[in-house]
């Protein structure tokens, strides 16, 4: 039953939100919250060269093949609203009137909280771009006096997803999640992201990696909750509570 509430995953790329959060997506999509996913591009450029090994590839093509992939990944996640920018990739074109259109976004959703990229990859400056440009656009949305008269946005919760090459990126998990309820709908969205099929072990790997991490802070090996397959967030804000 839908609960009124929201969330919100911005992607730099087709594929980022499916990898690093898509278990996140359908878990919450189950409990009845509308999630929303914004793709700011189709990671034609940089994240399709299966793609563009073929002969007499274009552009157009690669998108409209990305786009395809992450309609039906959305499709079996639960996702409510896949919003898809085109801003291009590698590099992302993250200009004043780009950023008005996530900030547009982010208050017609009005999230419970936010997902998006870590803060730093070097591997990957789509991916931290895109977070700078999420906290800022955030804060943008929080302004009285930013487009006068439209509802502003509260103080979401933005939680940073796994990157890939973790070691390398200084991003810390203070928060993990247990998706085996709703692995195999992650496991098919995956399989939907055809262009990348070498990553579909490894995030497999990932959710199992980060599922013993769930299980050694949920009371211990002998006595904490069983879990097969996890993801792991890192906070942003402080998070307020009653009671420890």
């Amino acid at each position: 039953m839908p609960t009124g509430k929201t969330a919100l995953v911005i992607s730099a790329h087709a594929a980022d939100f499916v990898w690093r959060c898509g278990g996140a997506i359908a878990l919450h999509a189950d409990k009845g919250i509308g999630i929303t996913v914004l793709c700011l591009s189709f990671g034609e450029r940089g994240e399709s060269a299966k793609l563009w090994k073929q002969e007499g590839m274009t552009l157009q093509t690669v998108k409209d093949v990305r786009r395809r992939e992450a309609e039906d990944a959305a499709q079996a996640l639960g996702v409510a609203d896949l919003v898809c920018l085109d801003l291009g990739d590698y590099p992302l074109d993250f200009s004043r009137d780009n950023k008005m259109k996530i900030v547009d976004v982010i208050r017609k959703v009005q999230p419970t909280f936010m997902l998006t990229h870590s803060q730093y990859d070097p591997y990957n400056t789509d991916h931290m771009n895109t977070t700078q440009a999420a906290l800022e656009c955030r804060m943008i949305a929080q302004a009285w006096g930013h487009n006068p008269g439209e509802k502003v946005l509260g103080a979401p919760q933005m939680y940073l997803f796994e990157p890939h090459q973790t070691e390398q990126m200084g991003w810390k998990p203070d928060t993990f999640l247990d998706i085996t309820p709703v692995w195999e709908k992650k496991r098919a969205a995956i399989e939907c992201m055809r262009g990348q099929e070498h990553l579909w072990e490894y995030y497999t790997r990932v959710a199992q990696q980060r599922a013993n991490h769930f299980k050694r802070n949920s009371g211990g090996q002998s006595g904490g909750r069983d879990c097969r397959y996890a993801e792991g967030f890192q906070s942003i804000f402080p998070r307020t509570v009653d009671e420890l």
